[in-house]
């Protein structure tokens, strides 16, 4: 069993940056793959970004893509979304997720997760 916790949600003003974290529970944080998904209401789930297990391989969304980076401490049990060139279409409440995924193809499906977090709300305001 893996909790996720999510933080580093807020307010930020577009252009601007925010990093946020996710901290999992139990030892075999470095076992998954972990993912960032983001919903508005009225909306599906969508992916962001995921990493590896062992942080060698990252994949974005092409919307996120050359402004968001994944990362990984295994050593902290934690994920990070850096997140930067924030847009008003970036606003929603992201989600980290953790999967034993091993294809990367696989990386953009809710279904390849088993774990998800309760959420942490980004705001970025025009």
């Amino acid at each position: 069993q893996v909790q996720l916790v999510e933080s580093g949600g807020g307010l930020v003003q577009a252009g601007g940056s925010r990093r946020l974290s996710c901290v999992a529970s139990g030892r075999t944080f470095s076992r998954y793959a972990m993912g960032w998904f983001r919903q508005t209401p009225g909306k599906e789930r969508e992916f962001v970004a995921a990493i590896y297990w062992n942080g060698g391989t990252t994949y974005y969304a092409d919307s996120v893509k050359g402004r968001f980076t994944i990362s990984r401490d295994n050593a902290k049990n934690t994920v990070y979304l850096q997140m930067n060139s924030l847009k008003p279409e970036d606003t929603a409440l992201y989600y980290c997720a953790a999967g034993v995924i091993f294809r990367v193809s696989d990386f953009p499906s809710l279904g390849a997760y088993d774990y998800w977090g309760q959420g942490t709300q980004v705001t970025v305001s025009s």
